[in-house]
């Protein structure tokens, strides 16, 4: 399989998990999300990992200045973020996930991913796909808070559809 080939199907998959996030946070109705914090709380928590694995180089990463707090602090506190500002951080990551998988070659698949505490030690294509399996969890995860409150949550998405 060639480069391209092995490119274009990493990102068919991890772009369509992220479109079936994208999806789950657009289902959510308005007044279910600003009443209930746990919908926030796991799009949050899933775009601040899915962030993190995305930089090649992690030591030191924080998220965009607009969010208020790390989840590597001790006591995160619960903050309920409107699911436009999520939105937008998804849009970004997307971004971010496109660029990598596009420009991902032999050498950058194989550097090395490891983080402050050095208690992970992935190549670049590895945590790609620890990233993948993180957010279809998560994904997953939100899909069933949708089906307890409103009885309803997004269709599987097979491949990324851009």
């Amino acid at each position: 399989m060639s480069q391209l080939a092995l490119n274009q199907s990493l990102w068919s998959q991890f772009g369509a998990a992220l479109e079936m996030f994208e999806e789950s946070i657009q289902t959510c109705p308005k007044e279910v999300w600003d009443s209930n914090p746990n919908f926030s709380f796991q799009a949050y928590h899933s775009l601040f990992f899915l962030d993190y694995y995305l930089t090649t180089k992690p030591v030191g990463f924080t998220p965009p200045e607009r969010f208020s707090y790390s989840e590597f602090d001790e006591d995160p506190q619960i903050v309920t973020f409107s699911q436009e500002s999520l939105l937008d951080y998804l849009a970004a990551c997307k971004e971010k996930a496109r660029h990598l998988i596009e420009g991902l070659d032999e050498q950058l698949a194989e550097q090395r991913w490891i983080n402050e505490s050095k208690t992970m030690d992935y190549s670049i294509f590895e945590i790609l796909l620890y990233n993948l399996r993180h957010v279809q969890h998560h994904v997953g995860q939100f899909n069933l808070l949708l089906r307890q409150h409103i009885d309803n949550a997004p269709e599987w998405i097979e491949k990324s559809r851009s």
